[in-house]
């Protein structure tokens, strides 16, 4: 057991403890009084999801199983089995011997990653009891009969979410770290945390706080790449970095973020900054920092954010480098708006504008969204245009929550227990601190997003979508493509990003790298992490065919990456000052868009 604290050992320090504690309480809880009488005032909001899609889901799944009882009496029978193996573990550890589990967390999974849940009996009994129900919810919904493949994945992720909810991990009464913190302090730990929910409550957005020590600010420890803002309009900033080499690459990258989330995720912390890093590499370096918009931009869509975003930096750094093209580099849904772009490029007989284009987690082909699909039918879209209706944009908050759902371990249980049950605060994190300064996405932007990409699926068929009057056609691209994928992504599953592989008129070239969705792209070499595939030989349609070739190499895949983009680079000129062009500095770097709070 932990050391005792002083005031523990002091009765008058720790009634001071608990009365201070308490005091905080009260005040939280007047503000999360008043925040939920103002919510009761403002009436029922439209949400932008359609809750009744997934009691349809539900229906058409109990309707299954209701015509069907003898196959649920066979699962019976094989749920059976399981119980008795799993008393049988329990009865022969009690009698000392030692015994191999009968159900283990899966890889990445930090719940149980404490030795209380495997050293004490009682612990790991209800550890591996949870973990064999929870499979077998998942077994029934995956054995249902006859189920139209859209209502199955619903009805599972929603079952997901429950057993993620009613993990043991998080409640008090059950989990082995909470007790032995709660005897530690005197219980001062759900005091604590008790305050951190009303905290909560009051800001009435719906998500759990990641609290962490204030150590992060814009322009100093993060986002702090030297630079400067040389050009600017209604949606967008495009920053210009400062040189760090003598020499340069003759031609200029462009960087394209995704609208929903701000650019500095690739500059956060130095040691991370893909920015920075590739300043060092000696090219010049262009970012564009989207404007957080409000109701004042809802009519802004994709012909505005293609012209006014992509094909604005484009032009505005001929100004500032007098180079004709650029090598281009995207995130996500900015890999979308750059492949946009390209295709509208081609159709007007510029591709050679953009000498090569890097798309990082990007899906092109939307058959294939993982557990984002759940939300991708015709009634989630009425809702989410209801919504817009209201509004004129989508809340950054709202993307939040909607986000944090496909994560409900990482990003809500895992806090929740932290903040509410040890109550203490989690350690620094640049990406945590990225995670929560959303942005929002005008109402005409995510429509057309929706009716063209996500729900549409129409980037993969020429001529489906236009942008600015312009039929665009992906086969029709020449340019070099290069996508770079994460094995383990929750937003864009690796399979649907490498359908994108199919689509390009040109030479195109696969790397899969490790870890996750944001995690996988902080991958400096410095650090030596996560991994990555790549095969020498051309992409074949078959996603898994591709990674049966692929050999695994240790490390960053930043550096494989840049190999193949200093060959499209020019060979080099003299370093280029900020400003030395026709464009100068307006403000510094990361500027004032970035800035904008939701």
């Amino acid at each position: 057991m932990a050391e005792q604290p002083e005031y523990l050992r002091n009765p008058a320090g720790y009634a001071l403890e608990v009365s201070r504690t308490l005091g905080a309480a009260a005040l939280k809880g007047q503000k999360a009084w008043t925040s939920a009488m103002q919510a009761m005032w403002r009436g029922p909001m439209e949400m932008p999801v359609d809750p009744r899609d997934f009691g349809k889901a539900f229906l058409e799944f109990t309707q299954a199983w209701a015509t069907s009882p003898q196959k649920l009496l066979e699962l019976n029978a094989r749920w059976a089995q399981d119980y008795f193996g799993l008393w049988t573990m329990f009865f022969r550890r009690v009698a000392g011997e030692e015994v191999e589990p009968v159900a283990t967390p899966a890889a990445g999974d930090r719940r149980f990653r404490s030795d209380s849940w495997n050293d004490r009996l009682a612990f790991d009994f209800l550890k591996q009891a949870y973990l064999v129900v929870g499979r077998q919810l998942q077994d029934l919904v995956a054995a249902t009969p006859e189920m139209n493949p859209e209502s199955r994945a619903k009805v599972d992720f929603f079952v997901r979410q429950y057993v993620n909810a009613v993990s043991p991990s998080n409640f008090a009464s059950t989990n082995p770290d909470v007790i032995a913190k709660t005897l530690a302090t005197g219980g001062l730990n759900l005091l604590t945390g008790f305050s951190n929910l009303l905290d909560d409550l009051a800001r009435g957005d719906g998500l759990v706080k990641h609290r962490s020590p204030a150590d992060f600010e814009l322009g100093r420890n993060i986002a702090a790449t030297p630079g400067a803002v040389v050009f600017q309009n209604e949606l967008m900033q495009l920053i210009q970095y400062d040189p760090s080499t003598d020499k340069v690459a003759k031609r200029p990258i462009l960087f394209i973020p995704p609208v929903v989330n701000k650019f500095y995720h690739f500059d956060l912390s130095p040691r991370t900054s893909f920015l920075k890093w590739l300043v060092d590499q000696g090219y010049t370096v262009f970012v564009i920092s989207w404007v957080n918009p409000d109701a004042r931009l809802a009519s802004m869509g994709i012909d505005d954010y293609v012209g006014l975003g992509p094909l604005a930096a484009i032009d505005a750094i001929r100004d500032a480098t007098g180079e004709e093209s650029v090598n281009v580099a995207s995130f996500c849904m900015g890999g979308t708006l750059t492949a946009a772009t390209l295709a509208w490029l081609a159709a007007k007989g510029h591709g050679d504008r953009v000498a090569s284009a890097t798309m990082i987690a990007t899906l092109l082909d939307f058959t294939a969204m993982g557990d984002f699909s759940v939300f991708v039918s015709d009634a989630h879209i009425q809702a989410m245009r209801k919504y817009l209706e209201k509004r004129g944009f989508v809340d950054a908050n709202d993307l939040t929550r909607l986000f944090s759902v496909v994560r409900a371990n990482d990003q809500i249980w895992s806090p929740a227990v932290s903040h509410y049950l040890m109550g203490q605060e989690s350690a620094p994190s640049d990406l945590l601190y990225w995670f929560a300064d959303g942005a929002r996405i005008p109402e005409r932007m995510l429509n057309d997003v929706n009716a063209n990409f996500v729900h549409g699926n129409k980037l993969r068929e020429p001529g489906a979508v236009t942008v600015g009057g312009v039929a665009l056609d992906l086969t029709k691209v020449t340019t070099p493509v290069y996508l770079v994928s994460l094995k383990d992504d929750h937003v864009a599953e690796w399979r649907g990003t490498y359908l994108g592989t199919q689509l390009f008129g040109g030479e195109t070239h696969f790397l899969l790298g490790g870890s996750g969705h944001n995690a996988g792209t902080l991958s400096a070499p410095s650090a030596n992490k996560h991994g990555y595939w790549f095969n020498e030989a051309p992409t074949p349609a078959d996603a898994d065919a591709w990674l049966a070739g692929a050999k695994k190499y240790e490390g960053s895949w930043w550096p494989r990456w840049e190999q193949w983009l200093k060959t499209l680079s020019g060979g080099e000129v003299a370093a280029r000052k900020v400003g030395s062009g026709k464009l100068k500095p307006i403000e510094p770097a990361p500027g004032s868009y970035v800035r904008m709070r939701s």
